[in-house]
This record gives C-alpha cells, structure tokens and sequence, in this order.
C-alpha cells in the first residue's frame, strides 16, 4: 500500500515530463497570421539624437507610432498615427492621424462620397511635456526643415452637410477651391488662421510662409514673414488668374511664383513668372512669353515647378512651345469619327511606346534660368537636349545635358540606350558636344569642373575637364578590374560604381570589387586605396556610407532615372558598410580619404544592416538589423558602434510560431563551375525524418543569406518562412548563364543542386516541387520539358514561346520585347534572324509534349511586362496532350496581383497545389473539378473535394 502514492508520483512526473514540450511547442504559420506582422514604414531621429520615432503597419488594419527617448525609458504609442517629423528644435513632433480602418472600411461599404467619409487628424506632441494635442480634419502639414517655433497646416474643407458649409453657401462662396491654412506657434499654441488656401510652402529656415489663396472671385498670393511675434502678411499679388507655381527662398527672403490663365483645355498656359523679395514694395515682372531669351512661340508653363539655385541667385522655370488648339469634333456624330494608329518604320518610338507617354509628351517643359541679380533669362533645355542638370546644387554656371535623340529607334533593340552629352556654360550660353553615341548617363562632378562616364567598350571611367575639354581615364591606374564582374548578359559590363567626389572636384573615388580609390583627375595614373586594399585582402566588399545627404539636385527633363547630385565625400571620418563576400557577414568599417591608416572594423556580424541615417547634431545612427531568424527591428549607436542599442520589438508573436534556419552550401554545376544557393531548413530539424522539398530561384540570391522574411502574402513567390514552418526544406540555388542558352543554364545550375539534396536521406526525392515567376516561370517551364524529377510545378507569368514574345510589347512601357532577348535578361544574344535555332531551343512551347509535371500558371490578363498570351499558349498546348495544368487569371490585374485579398488567395492556392502534389493533402475543388464560369461569383474553390456521394 505504501508503495501506491510512489507509483502515482512517478506517473503524474513522467506525464508532466511528456507534455511540457508538448505545451510548448511552437505551431506552424497559417495564412491567417499574416495580419499580425507589422513592418516598419517610417523612421527618423531628431536632429538632437535624444528621439526616435518609427511607425509600424499591418498588411490590413490600423498602424501605430511609436516616439522613444534614447536616453530613458519614455515612450509614447499613437494609434494610427503616421507622417511623422520631428520639428528642427528637437523639442515637437507632428504627425497625422489616420481614421480607424474599420470606420473607413464601413463608409466605402456604404457608398459614402468621399467629403463625407472619415479624415485624418494632425497629432502635436511635446517631447517634454509627454503631452498631444490632437485637431481635427487636417490634409496636409508642413515644418520648416531647419526653422524651429512653427508649424503650418491645412485643414480638410467643411463637410458639405456642415454647419460652416451651409454658411458659406448663403454668403455665395459655395464654389471655394481651397480650405482654411492655419499657423501656429508651437511653444505657445497661438494660431492664425487664413482663408481659401489651395497651396503653401514654408522656407526651408523658417522665416517666411507663402500661400495661395482662391475664391469665386480669383486668386492671390501671400507671404507671411515668421521673425516676430506674429506673422507678418502682405499680399505680393491678386487677380482673376491662377497661381500654379511657387517657390520660397531657403533663405527666407524671396519668393518666385507664376500667374496664369486656369482652364484644362490645353496643357500649357500663358503664365508670367513673378519674383518678389522682402522689403520690395511688390513683386517685379521676370519673365513673359515672347522674352528674346526663348524660343519663338515658347511661352512659360505651369507644368513645370519652381526652384531657386542652392545661393538664391538664380530662378529656374519651365518653358514650352504654345500648344495647338484643341481639335472640336462637335459637328460629328460618334460613328463618323475616325480613330487609327498609323505606324510607321521611322517612327522614332514604337507606336504603344508613343501612346503611353503621349500624356506626358504633352506636358513635357524644358528648363529655363532667371538670373536674379544681372536680370537675365537663359533657356538651357531645348527640344533636341531636353534633359539638363545643373553643377553645384544650381550654383554653378556649368550644365550638362543628355539626349538619346538619334538612338530612339535602337532602343527597340539595343541595351543600355545610347546618349549624347553637351556641355553649357551659363553666362555665354555656349552649347558643345563632348561625347557622341555613349551607353551610359554621363554625370557632373558637384562643382562641374568635369563630366564622368562609364566607358562600356573599355570597361573604364573616362572623364573630360569642361573648362578646355580634356579627357583622361579615370580609372587607368587603379591595378584591379573597375567593371561587374557578376555581369551575365550580352551588354558589355557595367561599373562597380563611383563613391563621389572629394571637395572641389579634387579626387574622384571608384570602386573595384573589394576597395574604394582616391584618384585626382588631372593625375589619373596615380590611383591610391583609400581602404588600403584591406577590402581585398579579407575578402570584403567596403563602400561609402553617405551620413548627409543633403545636396538637393538641380536637374530637369526626361532624364532615364532620377538624378540624385553626386556625393561630396568629406575629407574626414568616413563610414564604410561591409559585406564579406564568402560567409555574406555584414557590419561596418571606419576610415578616412587622407593618410595611410588602415580601416578600423567597428562592427562584423552574422546579420545584414540597413545604411544607417545620422541625427544632423549628435553623434547617433538609426539602422536595423536582421538576420533570417530576426526582424529588421531599429537600432541605435554612436559612430564607433561602441555599444548598440535595440529600440524596437515589432513582432514580439515570431516566437509564438515554428521558424527555420538559413545556411549557404556549395555544389558544382554540369559544366563544372562552383555555385551557390540558400537552403532553409524547419527549426526542428531532424536529420533522421524525410522532408518535402520546395524549390525556388530567380538569378542570384546567396548574397541574401541575411535577409529576413516575415510571413505574408506575396505577390507572385513563395514566401520562405512560411514553407519551413510547415515542415518543408526550402532550396535556393544561384543560376550561372551561358550565352544563347538561358534555359539549360537554369538546368545546368539548379539541377545538380537539387540531385545533390535529393540524395540526403532526409529528403523526400519524391515529393520535390519548385516555384518561380516572371523570369524564373520561364526557366521552370524550360526545366519540366526536360525533367520529370520534380512532383509538382508553378510558373507564374512564363514566356513559352521565345519567337512570339519577341515580336511581342511590354505594354505598361510600350516597348518592344527585342532587347531582353538580344541584349538583356533573355541572354539570346542576337535577333531572331540571326539565330533562329536559340529562340526555337529555349521555348518549352516547342517541348511541352515532354512535360509530365503538373504544372500551375498564373498569368493576368493585364499583364504589362509578358504577354498573357504567353500562358495562354502552354496552357491550351498542354491541355490538348492531356498534361495535367491549371491557368489562373486575376481579371484586370498586371504582372502580378496588387490587391491584398488576391494576393492571399494567391498564396493560398500555391500552398494548397504543393500540398497536394508533396504532402498528399486533400485538393481543393478548384484544382480537381475546375470553377465552371457559371459559378465563379459564387465559389473561390478554395474547400476541399466533397467525398460524400451526397
């Protein structure tokens, strides 16, 4: 008897002992824990560096901002709160606050017009006080960006159903354009409320507030002096025109503004070009259409914005041809007009290219100068070098301009597009060419005292003197290669790139692979290692990390990509970000552009990090950290990142669910080269069970073996974490390309690799599917033409047929489809006359009675990169062989589904069709039975197959 209680001591104990683990066992993401992952989509420090604020939003819902203090443990939680800015004194941040979703959500569900629906809120909270204040019905606001004491906000016109609306209407103001602009003191909270606002603009100091102000009556414009104890206003102009245009002097001493007719009947007015200065009794008369400095019938538009140069001594404008009257079809009935495309072989731009810009073509403007104190005008841009930039922030009197006028055809087919490039001097107004048939964007130093390029042919940066045109090879005696060497396509290579330019132009520095150079132009052959070759010598990638990036570019027109101003690079203290190149640690080094010193690691970790932001007047850096088990949650630290701080836990719920482990490995490919690629593995891994396989690559991806995947709807791919919470091994592989053959390089590369795998014995070689889109859909759909090893297949939006997408338009451009097959990602190599047989070879359409993989496609109807009909081909090609495969097609959507619902119904197909086909799940009744269009208004599919015979 005795012995009884023992014996039921130890059974409770070995009970608890089973269970416990049980109990706390992780669980598998669901598609229902999307919602619950926030990402962070602001951040910022206060100048001071005692703040931070970030603000964290859901796929769906409502998001919150979070405003630290770095030193303590004061915290202040907005709900909703977004927008956020620290004013320049450290001492107030502004925000605005969102209306709940759900009450938004109702009012769209309801029909309510958009007056009536739900408006944000400005939030006001004192950093030292703790305390918000919170006004209601406010669209916009603005903080000056160095000025302290003010802020000024724009309310949400009255409700139409309002009591202050009904007011207006009796007093004949029902067709008031703007809202009432307030300014107001933050310290004190006083307020001075304007009238009929339509725009405002502080100056970037703080001392003076432009508006425009319109009513039934028309318009004027105003400026309010902010260096007293009130605003201080006068009105610079008023009319029965419209004010389209302006800009205030950072200074805070002069504005410049347009007046013009306001009518939408043709995209360019007759606008006049006013400049104002304080202490001037009005505003003087600057520019008018039909000024001998433009062009005959050019007059100055309103679709171009005003800026002042950097020093406030120069006003650039926008200027345009007079636009033709707009045609009158009145007099005909809708079936006797005519509507045609005509397309002709000498078009410059391909029919669908044309019409897709026409609407910008049309409002198109070309940069002009006023110069303020000589009262001179300069038109810069023209017709046939439309694109301009001017050195020095505006400042100086050098312009570069770029045009690829003679080359618009070739770019049809050719890649990169080619370009001319002049040379301006401001004050003569001289025009010259200097470089001829380029592919690449040349760039001005920050002073213009030369222009650099890279020279694709040579594989080197060349650079001209603008002062007397002479030219030298910038990077001729750096002793390692200048050019990508990760290159893989039939365009000569690109460059590492140029990390800026020291001050006054004296030394430019370029990257190789490992290292930063220092070289002086007029000296080319005497390149020096910043970085003393450590880059090299460990196998690291060292780059500039600009800590103040505030150079604000003086560029305008039809410019490729956004010109960002070339980066002075400080003679001091530099940051460098650091990547090793063969365990893809990340962290950062510190070094300086003079001396010989070595550079000092300050931080080498296991991990990825963002570029740090810099607080303006304290040494601290904003940045985040991440790693595939970890979020990019924010951190701080001072330069020497002596002592890191976490200041974010955004996604606390990660550790409620099973997570994954990422690791590089190694294989060689068929033709011998040695390859990388990522393989994810669940947390529990266990070496002694079997695991399906799922298999996903796009070109390269091992450099991301740091990067971190919150679980979400995507787009278009699998989403890693998700697949190894639920028990998958997810593969990775990089592709190497040989030319002419971009099919059986995906082959060459990704299949050893997954044979590789399918040998372990804790792979399920039977149950191995694989998942790409775009560029990766077509290497799958080349890859089941000539394996049967993988069980299952998804290639979203894949070319199938090589020699109809050639001929093909990638419409949300409108350009041809030639170049990615003879010049880029296509990796052809030449036209379809020239070697027909590769176009024929590299389509799975010619191979789909080979395919035995079942195989699922999604491909829109609307897609604006591959046509549909792509998808469209394989899918009828396989169905009429009996191969098992499945097209979906979100109506109206593009390359990939861009509403959140579809993307979840995306992935939740995904998932159900790989476990289906690997884990042997049940399928749903759209994969077994199909969704007649009789019913797809009433069923998704998504339930499994009713086995009931009832």
């Amino acid at each position: 008897m005795p012995s009884r209680p023992l014996v039921a001591v130890l059974l409770v104990a070995l009970s608890l002992a089973v269970a416990l683990p049980v109990q706390a066992q992780n669980k598998p993401l669901t598609h229902d824990a999307y919602d619950r992952w926030a990402e962070i989509e602001e951040q910022a420090l206060s100048d001071d560096g005692q703040w931070a604020l970030y603000v964290t939003q859901p796929p769906k819902g409502d998001g919150t901002l979070q405003v630290k203090h770095l030193d303590s443990d004061r915290q202040h939680t907005i709900a909703r709160g977004e927008q956020a800015q620290f004013a320049a004194n450290s001492q107030f941040a502004a925000f605005l606050i969102d209306p709940p979703y759900d009450s938004t959500r109702q009012a769209k569900l309801d029909d309510v017009p958009p007056p009536k629906r739900p408006k944000d809120d400005l939030g006001l909270l004192d950093l030292s006080a703790g305390e918000v204040t919170e006004i209601d019905r406010v669209q916009s606001y603005k903080l000056p960006e160095d000025g302290s004491g003010w802020i000024a906000y724009h309310r949400e016109p009255p409700r139409p159903d309002s009591a202050e609306s009904e007011a207006d209407s009796e007093n004949g103001d029902d067709e008031t354009e703007g809202a009432p602009l307030v300014v107001r003191r933050l310290e004190s909270g006083q307020e001075w409320r304007y009238e009929d606002v339509t725009d405002y603009a502080f100056a970037e100091n703080g001392q003076l507030l432009a508006y425009v102000a319109a009513d039934s009556t028309g318009g004027s414009i105003h400026a309010a002096r902010l260096d007293g104890e009130a605003p201080d206003v006068r009105t610079l102009h008023e009319s029965d025109l419209d004010y389209p245009q302006m800009a205030v002097g950072d200074e805070g001493g002069q504005v410049a503004f347009l007046v013009g007719p306001d009518s939408t009947d043709v995209p360019h007015h007759d606008n006049t070009l006013y400049h104002w200065t304080v202490g001037a009794d009005a505003p003087a008369t600057v520019a008018q259409s039909g000024a001998p400095a433009l062009p005959t019938d050019w007059l100055i538009s309103e679709q171009a914005g005003l800026s002042f140069s950097e020093d406030g001594t120069r006003v650039f404008f926008g200027t345009a041809p007079t636009p033709a009257p707009p045609v009158e079809n009145d007099s005909l009935l809708e079936e006797e007009q005519v509507e045609v495309d005509v397309w002709n072989w000498k078009d410059p731009y391909l029919k669908p290219m044309q019409k897709e810009r026409a609407e910008e073509k049309k409002k198109q403007t070309y940069r002009a100068v006023y110069f303020i104190e000589a009262d001179r005008l300069l038109q810069i841009a023209t017709e046939s070098v439309p694109a301009v930039t001017v050195a020095d922030e505006g400042n100086a009197d050098m312009a570069l301009g770029v045009t690829n006028r003679p080359y618009r055809q070739e770019l049809s087919w050719d890649w990169p597009p080619a370009y001319d490039a002049y040379i301006m001097d401001l004050q003569s107004g001289e025009r010259t060419r200097v470089l001829e048939n380029i592919q690449a964007i040349p760039q001005l130093s920050p002073d213009g005292e030369y222009v650099a390029w890279w020279n694709r042919d040579d594989r080197a940066w060349e650079a001209l003197a603008t002062d007397d045109q002479s030219r030298m090879t910038l990077s001729q005696g750096i002793p390692h290669s200048v050019y990508d060497h990760r290159h893989d396509r039939p365009y000569p290579p690109g460059p590492y790139g140029l990390a800026g330019w020291t001050e006054g132009d004296e030394r430019v520095l370029i990257y190789d692979k490992h290292d930063v150079w220092a070289v002086d132009p007029t000296q080319p052959g005497t390149a020096r290692s910043v970085t003393e070759e450590v880059g090299r010598a460990n196998n690291l990638r060292l780059r500039h990390v600009p800590l103040d990036p505030d150079r604000e570019p003086a560029a305008w027109g039809d410019w490729p990509n956004p010109v960002d101003p070339p980066t002075v690079v400080p003679d001091g203290p530099l940051l460098l970000s650091a990547f090793n190149v063969e365990t893809k640690a990340g962290g950062f080094y510190r070094d300086q552009v003079s001396g010989s010193g070595e550079p000092t690691e300050l931080l080498m970790e296991e991990r990825s990090f963002s570029d740090p932001q810099k607080a303006d007047d304290a040494d601290r850096l904003l940045y985040t950290r991440e790693s595939f088990q970890e979020f990019p949650d924010l951190w701080v630290a001072d330069r020497s990142f002596s002592d890191p701080t976490k200041i974010s836990t955004v996604n606390p719920q990660q550790s409620e669910y099973r997570w994954g482990t990422a690791e590089l490995m190694e294989w060689t490919s068929t033709n011998g080269e040695t390859l990388e690629g990522i393989l994810y593995k669940p947390e529990d891994f266990d070496p002694s069970k079997e695991y399906p396989m799922m298999t996903y690559f796009y070109e390269q991806y091992s450099d991301d073996l740091y990067e971190h995947y919150a679980p979400e709807a995507h787009r278009s791919i699998i989403n890693f974490t998700f697949y190894v919470s639920r028990g998958y091994v997810v593969f990775v592989p990089n592709v190497h390309y040989e030319m002419g053959y971009p099919g059986e390089s995906a082959m060459q590369s990704v299949m050893p690799g997954v044979t590789r795998l399918a040998d372990k014995a804790w792979i399920d070689e039977e149950n191995i599917g694989v998942q790409g889109h775009s560029w990766g859909g077509y290497q799958i759909a080349y890859m089941v033409t000539k394996t049967d090893l993988f069980a299952a297949a998804e290639a979203g939006a894949p070319v199938s047929n090589m020699i109809s997408a050639y001929g093909g338009i990638r419409w949300g451009s409108g350009m041809s489809r030639m170049f990615q097959y003879e010049e880029t990602q296509s990796r052809i190599g030449s036209s379809l006359w020239d070697m027909p047989m590769r176009y024929i070879y590299n389509s799975p359409i010619f191979w789909a009675d080979r395919i035995d993989t079942p195989l699922m496609m999604m491909h829109n109807d609307e897609d604006s990169a591959v046509p549909w009909e792509q998808g469209i081909e394989l899918f009828v090609a396989l169905r009429r062989l009996n191969k098992p495969a499945w097209l979906i097609n979100y109506t109206g959507e593009v390359h990939w589904p861009t509403d959140l619902a579809e993307m979840r119904d995306w992935t939740t197909r995904m998932q159900q069709f790989f476990d289906h086909y690997l884990k042997d799940a049940p399928a749903p009744v759209w994969l077994d039975e199909g969704i007649p269009a009789t019913k797809q208004d009433r069923t998704l599919g998504l339930e499994p197959v009713r086995t009931d015979p009832r």
